[in-house]
């Protein structure tokens, strides 16, 4: 399917403007590991997804991941565009998790349109309002939540995601979505297994006992 039928706002942009975005779209098409954009390159832009897996995150001063959000087919980000919103000043890294391709669409241009059309303005405040419920989210869930309630919820969105109960995925990868160290996700992967939740190998966990997860999760 064409651009237009992944872009939200499409038919509510009158002629001019859709020309003006189809004459400087940008398609991409990247492998899994692909590092995309981080905070110190020139603004991506707006990504729109047509198909694969991406993962924004952040990263800490000593080098430490956290996952921020993930996104898949039709999905639309702003946090790649964060010089559209320059009070809104966010150190977003992007990598892809699986072969992905996407359209972006430079800032410089987004930014015209949001200044000129109300429908776009409605639409960029709508992403960057979601976009900031989940950083509180996030925020919440790390320091509110027991982690093993944490990593329970975790490994039911995998499992969901991956549409597998095997699930292809290190301590250390794991690790990098949540916000923690590797020994801290080994140590309770493996009370998971003691209990009977998981099966550990090398590089994979294997879900056993989905529903015990998800109500420790809840």
């Amino acid at each position: 399917m064409e651009f237009k039928n992944y872009f939200p706002i499409w038919n509510k942009l009158n002629s001019e403007q859709q020309e003006r975005i189809m004459e400087v779209l940008q398609f991409h098409r990247v492998e899994a590991g692909t590092h995309i954009h981080d905070s110190g390159a020139e603004c991506l832009g707006l990504v729109v997804m047509k198909s694969g897996q991406l993962r924004t995150y952040m990263l800490s001063e000593d080098g430490r991941e956290v996952s921020i959000s993930r996104l898949f087919e039709y999905d639309v980000s702003l946090l790649s565009a964060s010089c559209v919103m320059p009070d809104l000043q966010l150190n977003v890294m992007i990598e892809a998790e699986k072969d992905s391709e996407f359209w972006s669409i430079p800032a410089c241009l987004f930014k015209n349109l949001m200044d000129e059309s109300a429908v776009v303005s409605g639409f960029a405040n709508s992403l960057m309002s979601s976009n900031f419920s989940e950083l509180m989210w996030l925020m919440e869930q790390i320091m509110w939540r027991s982690f093993d309630k944490r990593l329970a919820a975790f490994l039911v969105e995998e499992v969901a995601v991956e549409g597998s109960a095997e699930l292809k995925i290190t301590h250390e990868k794991i690790a990098n979505h949540m916000g923690t160290a590797r020994e801290v996700v080994t140590r309770m992967l493996r009370y998971f297994q003691n209990e009977g939740l998981v099966k550990l190998t090398r590089g994979s966990v294997e879900v056993l006992n989905e529903p015990k997860l998800r109500a420790l999760a809840e």
